[in-house]
């Protein structure tokens, strides 16, 4: 979800859902420890709770970056062990760090002792023409010998070499029934699934059967109101639904405060593009926002008369033919 979960991303998911964990696009260690690059680290106070996604493999690096992020206030620091892309590969972090688990081990050894909040992995089932069945208990027992008590696994390989990173969330199989034996085998490590769950019904049958939670990513981007707006009543038993036209009505006052703080209106909109997916006014809510969210001026008026054209063809679309 890199250059996607942006602060302005994650302050609209939480308009649309007060319970769920949010988690910020992947930031490097390097890039806080030796870059300086503390803005990446920026948040609004809304967001919580909100856990911030770590890449490196240096343990003294990512303890000292694990140190900024709480000590920035995240409620959770979670080491990437599953992004597949070429550029992480590079810098030695993401999923080829699957292949030395007591590397990671160390890792999540030294953020440990640099921090009090929590110290959480995402991981994959395993990479290349490793025997996932085998990887992957000797990889999660290795994290649960430092103590680390919640992993999210991606229920696919990766394959570091012939696939693209898009093809890498596609094209290897789901293997669901291996994520629920690593739940048997360790029954005291909270285990959540990732990888091809697009839908309430599909996280909840996750749930059902004995996993303790559900991570959906480019779901949850792309058609955020179909994942986000009843996630708190159906998964989590408490709060109201929210609506698309709500969320937009919610999401004014900080439009406004972004754009007279110097921010483009487009960096916030380009977000919100997926609200109605799947409804009559999608398309012209999706065009409106599009070709002129850059325009000189553009802010919280012209996301309002976009969401009144979209409510236009919602009206129109619900009335019956005429005779």
């Amino acid at each position: 979800m890199m250059d996607w979960t942006d602060r302005h991303c994650r302050y609209l998911h939480r308009m649309m859902s007060k319970h769920t964990l949010l988690y910020t696009e992947m930031v490097t260690s390097p890039a806080l420890v030796r870059g300086h690059a503390l803005h990446l680290l920026d948040h609004d106070v809304s967001e919580h709770p909100v856990a911030l996604q770590l890449g490196g493999s240096d343990p003294a690096e990512l303890a000292e970056a694990a140190r900024l992020g709480a000590q920035a206030g995240y409620d959770e620091i979670n080491l990437n062990v599953g992004c597949p892309s070429d550029r992480v590969q590079s810098g030695m972090f993401g999923a080829v760090l699957m292949k030395d688990p007591a590397l990671v081990a160390r890792c999540i050894s030294a953020m440990q002792r640099a921090v009090d909040v929590e110290v959480t992995v995402k991981c994959r089932i395993g990479v290349d023409d490793q025997n996932a069945d085998e990887v992957l208990p000797e990889f999660l027992s290795r994290l649960v010998g430092t103590g680390l008590e919640r992993v999210t696994i991606h229920a696919r390989k990766a394959w570091l070499n012939g696939l693209s990173p898009k093809e890498n969330r596609d094209i290897p199989p789901l293997d669901y029934p291996l994520v629920h034996q690593m739940k048997e085998l360790f029954p005291n490590l909270h285990i959540s699934l990732n990888g091809g769950i697009t839908t309430l019904e599909a996280a909840e049958a996750a749930l059902d059967g004995g996993l303790d939670g559900v991570m959906i990513g480019r779901a949850a981007y792309h058609h955020p109101a179909d994942i986000l707006c009843e996630a708190d009543c159906r998964i989590f038993g408490d709060g109201a639904d929210t609506t698309a036209e709500g969320i937009v009505e919610a999401m004014l006052p900080y439009i406004d405060a972004h754009v007279d703080a110097g921010g483009k209106l487009g960096s916030v909109t380009r977000h919100m593009l997926g609200l109605f997916s799947g409804r009559p006014g999608a398309r012209i809510w999706r065009r409106v926002l599009s070709e002129n969210a850059h325009r000189s001026g553009a802010g919280s008026a012209l996301v309002r008369d976009a969401l009144e054209q979209t409510m236009v063809q919602t009206a129109l679309a619900s009335q019956p033919d005429a005779v």
